[in-house]
Protein backbone atom coordinates (compact mmCIF):
# COMPACT_ATOMS: atom_id res chain seq x y z
CA UNK A 1 0.00 0.00 0.00
CA UNK A 2 1.18 3.54 -0.74
CA UNK A 3 2.76 5.48 2.13
CA UNK A 4 0.36 8.42 1.80
CA UNK A 5 -2.65 6.08 1.75
CA UNK A 6 -1.53 4.45 5.01
CA UNK A 7 -1.09 7.92 6.53
CA UNK A 8 -4.56 8.89 5.24
CA UNK A 9 -6.23 5.85 6.83
CA UNK A 10 -4.35 6.04 10.13
CA UNK A 11 -4.14 9.80 10.78
CA UNK A 12 -6.30 11.83 8.38
CA UNK A 13 -9.57 9.85 8.54
CA UNK A 14 -9.97 10.07 12.37
CA UNK A 15 -9.00 13.77 12.31
CA UNK A 16 -11.48 14.57 9.50
CA UNK A 17 -14.26 12.66 11.29
CA UNK A 18 -13.67 14.81 14.35
CA UNK A 19 -13.23 18.14 12.48
CA UNK A 20 -16.17 17.68 10.08
CA UNK A 21 -18.34 16.00 12.76
CA UNK A 22 -19.00 12.88 10.69
CA UNK A 23 -20.47 9.72 12.22
CA UNK A 24 -19.68 7.17 9.49
CA UNK A 25 -16.22 6.41 8.06
CA UNK A 26 -17.72 6.20 4.57
CA UNK A 27 -18.67 9.91 4.74
CA UNK A 28 -15.03 11.00 5.06
CA UNK A 29 -13.78 12.64 1.83
CA UNK A 30 -11.14 10.68 -0.10
CA UNK A 31 -9.08 11.05 -3.25
CA UNK A 32 -10.92 9.33 -6.10
CA UNK A 33 -8.47 10.06 -8.92
CA UNK A 34 -5.70 12.36 -10.05
CA UNK A 35 -5.67 13.60 -13.66
CA UNK A 36 -2.41 15.00 -15.07
CA UNK A 37 -2.89 16.89 -18.34
CA UNK A 38 -0.41 18.51 -20.73
CA UNK A 39 -1.91 20.74 -23.43
CA UNK A 40 0.48 21.22 -26.34
CA UNK A 41 -0.69 23.75 -28.90
CA UNK A 42 2.68 23.60 -30.68
CA UNK A 43 2.01 19.92 -31.50
CA UNK A 44 0.07 21.20 -34.54
CA UNK A 45 3.34 22.14 -36.30
CA UNK A 46 5.77 19.72 -34.59
CA UNK A 47 4.56 16.21 -33.73
CA UNK A 48 7.88 15.34 -31.98
CA UNK A 49 6.88 17.67 -29.12
CA UNK A 50 3.90 15.40 -28.50
CA UNK A 51 6.04 12.24 -28.49
CA UNK A 52 8.46 13.70 -25.93
CA UNK A 53 5.52 14.89 -23.78
CA UNK A 54 4.00 11.38 -23.75
CA UNK A 55 7.36 9.94 -22.71
CA UNK A 56 7.91 12.54 -19.96
CA UNK A 57 4.38 12.24 -18.58
CA UNK A 58 4.76 8.46 -18.52
CA UNK A 59 7.99 8.79 -16.53
CA UNK A 60 6.49 11.30 -14.09
CA UNK A 61 3.33 9.31 -13.34
CA UNK A 62 4.51 5.73 -13.87
CA UNK A 63 1.64 5.05 -16.26
CA UNK A 64 1.38 5.31 -20.07
CA UNK A 65 -0.04 8.64 -21.24
CA UNK A 66 -2.94 8.93 -23.69
CA UNK A 67 -2.86 11.40 -26.59
CA UNK A 68 -5.84 13.77 -26.58
CA UNK A 69 -7.33 15.09 -29.81
CA UNK A 70 -9.09 18.33 -30.70
CA UNK A 71 -12.87 18.20 -30.38
CA UNK A 72 -13.56 21.23 -32.60
CA UNK A 73 -11.93 22.90 -35.59
CA UNK A 74 -10.62 26.43 -34.99
CA UNK A 75 -9.48 28.16 -38.17
CA UNK A 76 -7.59 30.96 -36.39
CA UNK A 77 -5.28 28.39 -34.76
CA UNK A 78 -5.05 26.19 -37.90
CA UNK A 79 -6.58 23.42 -35.84
CA UNK A 80 -8.80 20.70 -37.31
CA UNK A 81 -11.06 18.30 -35.46
CA UNK A 82 -9.22 15.11 -34.52
CA UNK A 83 -5.70 16.58 -34.55
CA UNK A 84 -3.52 15.52 -31.58
CA UNK A 85 -3.03 18.52 -29.26
CA UNK A 86 -2.20 17.13 -25.82
CA UNK A 87 -1.61 14.21 -23.53
CA UNK A 88 -3.09 13.05 -20.24
CA UNK A 89 -2.95 10.37 -17.56
CA UNK A 90 -5.63 9.36 -15.06
CA UNK A 91 -4.31 7.81 -11.84
CA UNK A 92 -6.54 5.91 -9.45
CA UNK A 93 -6.14 4.04 -6.12
CA UNK A 94 -2.53 3.44 -4.99
CA UNK A 95 -0.95 5.10 -8.04
CA UNK A 96 -2.87 8.30 -7.28
CA UNK A 97 -1.66 8.33 -3.67
CA UNK A 98 1.94 7.57 -4.74
CA UNK A 99 1.89 10.43 -7.25
CA UNK A 100 0.40 12.83 -4.68
CA UNK A 101 3.06 11.79 -2.15
CA UNK A 102 5.85 12.57 -4.63
CA UNK A 103 4.16 15.82 -5.73
CA UNK A 104 3.64 17.15 -2.18
CA UNK A 105 6.87 15.97 -0.54
CA UNK A 106 9.43 16.03 -3.37
CA UNK A 107 8.39 18.08 -6.40
CA UNK A 108 6.58 21.13 -5.02
CA UNK A 109 9.40 22.03 -2.60
CA UNK A 110 11.75 22.10 -5.63
CA UNK A 111 9.84 25.03 -7.16
CA UNK A 112 11.92 28.21 -7.03
CA UNK A 113 10.61 30.79 -4.49
CA UNK A 114 7.85 28.40 -3.40
CA UNK A 115 5.39 29.95 -0.94
CA UNK A 116 2.64 27.35 -1.23
CA UNK A 117 -0.10 26.50 -3.71
CA UNK A 118 -3.06 28.79 -4.28
CA UNK A 119 -6.11 28.03 -2.12
CA UNK A 120 -8.34 29.35 -4.95
CA UNK A 121 -8.01 26.27 -7.20
CA UNK A 122 -11.20 24.59 -5.94
CA UNK A 123 -14.16 24.16 -8.30
CA UNK A 124 -17.08 24.37 -5.84
CA UNK A 125 -17.44 20.60 -5.45
CA UNK A 126 -14.26 19.82 -3.50
CA UNK A 127 -11.99 19.11 -6.50
CA UNK A 128 -8.67 20.94 -6.76
CA UNK A 129 -6.70 21.93 -9.87
CA UNK A 130 -3.07 22.96 -9.72
CA UNK A 131 -1.02 24.41 -12.57
CA UNK A 132 2.66 23.52 -12.83
CA UNK A 133 4.77 25.79 -15.06
CA UNK A 134 7.62 23.40 -15.83
CA UNK A 135 8.12 19.64 -15.78
CA UNK A 136 11.68 20.07 -14.45
CA UNK A 137 10.52 19.99 -10.80
CA UNK A 138 9.98 16.23 -11.04
CA UNK A 139 13.13 14.20 -10.27
CA UNK A 140 12.18 11.58 -12.89
CA UNK A 141 12.91 14.04 -15.72
CA UNK A 142 16.44 13.95 -17.18
CA UNK A 143 17.58 17.54 -17.78
CA UNK A 144 19.82 16.59 -20.75
CA UNK A 145 16.91 15.16 -22.75
CA UNK A 146 14.64 18.22 -22.40
CA UNK A 147 14.00 20.02 -25.68
CA UNK A 148 11.30 22.40 -24.47
CA UNK A 149 9.92 23.33 -21.06
CA UNK A 150 6.28 22.25 -20.82
CA UNK A 151 3.67 22.97 -18.17
CA UNK A 152 0.88 20.76 -16.92
CA UNK A 153 -2.34 20.76 -14.94
CA UNK A 154 -2.90 18.39 -12.03
CA UNK A 155 -6.54 17.87 -11.04
CA UNK A 156 -7.25 16.08 -7.77
CA UNK A 157 -10.79 14.69 -7.83
CA UNK A 158 -12.15 14.02 -4.35
CA UNK A 159 -15.39 12.65 -2.94
CA UNK A 160 -15.81 15.84 -0.90
CA UNK A 161 -19.13 17.65 -1.34
CA UNK A 162 -17.85 21.18 -0.62
CA UNK A 163 -14.62 23.13 -1.05
CA UNK A 164 -14.14 23.25 2.72
CA UNK A 165 -14.22 19.44 2.95
CA UNK A 166 -11.81 19.18 0.00
CA UNK A 167 -9.45 21.74 1.56
CA UNK A 168 -9.56 19.86 4.89
CA UNK A 169 -8.71 16.59 3.10
CA UNK A 170 -5.80 18.03 1.11
CA UNK A 171 -4.46 19.94 4.13
CA UNK A 172 -4.56 16.70 6.12
CA UNK A 173 -2.60 14.96 3.34
CA UNK A 174 0.05 17.70 3.56
CA UNK A 175 -0.77 19.98 0.61
CA UNK A 176 1.07 23.27 1.35
CA UNK A 177 -1.61 25.92 0.84
CA UNK A 178 -0.49 29.55 0.76
CA UNK A 179 -1.80 31.92 3.42
CA UNK A 180 -4.31 34.34 1.89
Amino acid sequence: MARLKEFYQAEVVPQLMKDLQLKNVMEVPRVEKVVVNMGLGEAIQNIKVLESAVDELGRITGQKAVITKAKHSIAAFKLREGMPIGTMVTLRRDKAYEFLDRLINVSLPRVRDFKGVSPKGFDGRGNYTLGIREQLIFPEIDLEKIEKIKGMNVTIVTSARTDEEGRALLTGLGMPFRKQ
